[in-house]
């Protein structure tokens, strides 16, 4: 095994001789033609911009600027240009450039944001697509938008993004991200190049990423490319902010249930910021809880930190952190006491490097921790669980701009994990052997490693059909194995706006996350050991992508996923000592189609989305072997998204949402057991088919007004929010009371109608 990591390293290293090497001999001998480089920022903070589109208008060649802001045009022939730079909701920029032979033109853009003209909207037709970036099911949200989605006075990543069509939620309090069948931990969560593991809150009503500290928003639906991996579904990629470049300054938010703060400015030779969020609740529940009736005290708190640095002019140093903790504590409730604690913790340093104009690098070295714990004391019975995963993250990536037409890229990844399990339910805290897992203590420790390597080209064959191709390999320590993951992926322009995009693609989960089928506060990461197989999932998608109108996209996704070594929890098992024993193995495929309406300029914009999917798993153990839908299958998702300006002073949204009722396990009759000579006894209901039944669906509109003002000659905005506009309460879950003579079906409604208001203050 160990053999096999060296040999891996070894491929890796060759790999970045061999494209130094390729790019030296590119730039210097083999042709005469120019290259044109650099960074686009935004001119007021000096932020680097991801995603900027840069056009030569005469060649018609062109490039999109990287996660790092970076941007690079190849194989120009010497002359004079006019090169525009652009990006939505800046002023476009025209440069006129002159390109000598051989030449390596380094040219550096700032950005200027322009506020919206309300008497007028003026679109140009006239566009540049990189046609490189196939961008198969790619979903790109500028961050201005999510900040004026709210719920409950706040803004939030991922409940902005449950907004899109094919992305679900169990609840509509539930910011956990259900894309295409898939649940949320087969969703790859990065912020900065850097896995977190539960982004969400307890209760799920928030994710754990203050908007305040995000740039960049990415997702892909499915089909992505060979440089992600580790998880079977979709890929959500976040950039936090660096920091104003330029002076210092932030911003101040007072809301009904929770506050912001978020400060940033200049250091060095670069920038940091620095964001915090935190929720009172267990303020204001402590001035309202007595003795007869005590309230559970509970709050979470999150913060986002960033210090970026230029040493020279080909190098840059970033250090990220972030931390997140929830707390929920009952005292005295009935003779019970409980403790639940979520917490995570992420450190990373990134170094950017250019060997070239054409060859630029990333390397991440990361640490990243996610635990979780319960212990409870029941009228002295006392029970325990923790569970903590610490992940030793080491990687590169090298991207290659060979030419106009053709970019490669590819990179490594070590990851060193230490996970642990400790389940008490001795009713004793201080137990700590399980004396042959009999004595009702179950403690899981193991340490893995694995490593994998990417290689990924895109070419662009003619002005109409571009290809991208790559292989993944993936190595698993524990369980000794090898999985390959060949990803394809083409764009065909059957017209000017018209794009036809196709990817298939092989996807390998290590990770398998143990929650309970119904509600589950305290959720389980465990390895793939020796006795199960990763997770494996095949993605087939066509798209369609239109511009029927100048400002109106139009798309169309058809998807299909076929799933092996998917996993459902045994819920009854106890005393297992592996994977297998927790877990069942299964089979699956989740398909569909979604369309996508969108407007993304001028006074009003928004969007319209719909998406029409099925799920299907088989587990031999389960429903007699025979195929059911999962939890999460939701057939009809509909969603609407409105956003106006109304002045200077006004802006006004809303959303609605219709979706399907989740699956849920129904019962079918109930056993009396009753000793000989007693009048009463216990009821014990016996399930139906798991996920046999459905809730009925789920429907909601928010309304949002946002007032614009100055305070003592601060910027200042009033945020009205009204959360579930006429009171529908959906059904959170529902369960069959058995205490009485008679079986009940009991429903827990979630939230009524419920307004807020919060201030926001610029500084």
């Amino acid at each position: 095994m160990h053999s096999f990591r060296s040999f891996i390293l070894c491929i890796i290293l060759l790999s970045l001789v061999v494209v130094t090497y390729a790019d030296g001999a590119v730039t210097g001998e083999i042709s005469d033609n120019a290259t044109l480089s650099g960074y686009v920022r935004d001119k007021e903070t000096g932020e680097t911009m991801v995603g900027a589109t840069v056009f030569i208008v005469e060649t018609r060649q062109g490039s999109v600027t990287n996660k790092s802001g970076y941007y690079a045009i190849s194989e120009i022939k010497p002359g004079t240009y006019t090169v525009i730079y652009s990006f939505l909701g800046y002023k476009r920029q025209e440069v006129t450039v002159e390109l000598g032979a051989r030449a390596s033109r380094r040219l550096d853009i700032e950005l200027i944001p322009e506020t919206l003209q309300l008497d007028e909207v003026v679109i140009e037709r006239d566009r540049f697509d990189d046609k490189r970036q196939i961008s198969v099911s790619r979903v790109n949200i500028p961050i201005r938008q999510i900040t004026q989605l709210r719920v409950g006075g706040e803004a939030d990543v991922f409940r902005s993004l449950q907004y899109l069509p094919g992305i679900l939620s169990s609840s509509q309090i539930s910011s956990g991200l259900y894309i295409r069948g898939g649940s949320p931990d087969q969703t790859l969560v990065l912020l900065d190049g850097s896995a977190v593991y539960n982004p969400s809150h307890l209760f799920g009503f928030f994710s754990t990423f203050n908007p305040d500290a995000v740039k960049d928003i990415d997702l892909i639906k499915g089909g992505y490319p060979a440089e992600y991996g580790g998880r079977l579904s979709a890929v959500l990629d976040l950039v936090q902010k660096d920091g104003n470049r330029r002076k210092f300054g932030g911003t101040a938010s007072l809301g009904l249930i929770s506050s912001r703060l978020s400060a940033e400015g200049p250091v060095g030779n670069g920038s940091w910021f620095f964001g915090a969020r935190r929720t009172y609740i267990d303020l204001l529940t402590g001035l309202l809880e007595t003795d007869e009736d005590p309230l559970p005290n509970y709050f979470f708190y999150d913060i986002n930190g960033k210090i970026s640095q230029d040493i020279g002019m080909s190098d840059k140093l970033f250090l990220s952190g972030f931390l997140s903790e929830d707390v929920l504590e009952f005292d005295n409730r009935a003779g019970f006491n409980g403790n639940i604690g979520i917490s995570n913790r992420l450190l990373s340093s990134r170094w950017t490097h250019l060997f070239s104009d054409k060859l630029f690098s990333v390397f991440n070295l990361s640490y990243s921790r996610y635990g979780n714990s319960f212990s409870s004391s029941n009228t002295g019975f006392e029970t325990e669980a923790r569970n903590t995963i610490e992940d030793y993250t080491l990687k590169g990536n090298l991207e290659w701009f060979v030419s106009s037409d053709w970019t490669m890229k590819g990179g490594f990844e070590i990851n060193r994990y230490e996970l642990s399990y400790l389940q008490n339910f001795t009713g004793d805290a201080d137990s700590s052997s399980s004396e042959g897992n009999g004595g009702g203590v179950l403690s899981i420790d193991a340490v893995d490693h694995t490593t994998s390597a990417f290689m990924q080209s895109n070419y662009q064959f003619s002005p109409l059909f571009s290809l991208q191709v790559g292989l993944r390999a993936n190595y698993y320590d524990l369980r000794g194995l090898v999985k390959f993951d060949p990803r394809i992926a083409a764009r065909y322009q059957l017209q000017d706006f018209i794009a036809v995009k196709a990817a298939f693609g092989v996807y390998h989960q290590y990770f398998r996350l143990a929650s309970l089928p119904d509600f589950s506060f305290f959720d389980t990461w465990l390895p793939t050991d020796s006795t199960m197989d990763p997770s494996r999932a095949i993605h087939y998608v066509l798209g369609v992508e239109t511009q029927p109108f100048d400002d109106i996209d139009f798309n169309i996704d058809l998807y299909y996923k076929d799933l092996a070594h998917v996993s459902e929890l045994n819920q009854f098992q106890t005393r297992g000592t592996t994977v297998r024993d927790f877990f069942y193995d299964g089979v699956g495929e989740a398909y569909g189609i979604e369309l996508f309406l969108q407007k993304k300029r001028g006074r009003f914009t928004g969007w319209v989305g719909y998406a029409l999917g099925w799920i299907n798993v088989r587990f031999d153990e389960l429903n007699r072997g025979e195929w059911f839908r999962p939890k999460w299958d939701r057939r009809h998702d509909f969603k609407v998204v409105a956003q106006y300006k109304l002045n200077d002073s006004w802006d006004l949204s809303a959303t609605f949402t219709f979706q399907t009722g989740q699956s849920y396990t129904g019962q079918t009759s109930r056993l009396e057991t009753r000793l000989p000579g007693s009048e009463s006894g216990k009821g014990l209901n016996i399930p139906a088919d798991r996920y046999g039944l459905r809730l009925p669906p789920s429907h909601q509109l928010n309304l949002n007004a946002n007032y614009h003002t100055t305070l003592f000659g601060l910027p200042t905005s009033l945020m009205i929010d009204i959360y579930n506009v006429y009171s529908r309460r959906d059904v959170w879950f529902r369960y069959y009371d058995s205490t009485g003579e008679v079986t009940t079906v009991e429903d827990v409604l979630l939230l009524p109608i419920l307004p807020s208001i919060a201030i926001e203050v610029k500084f």
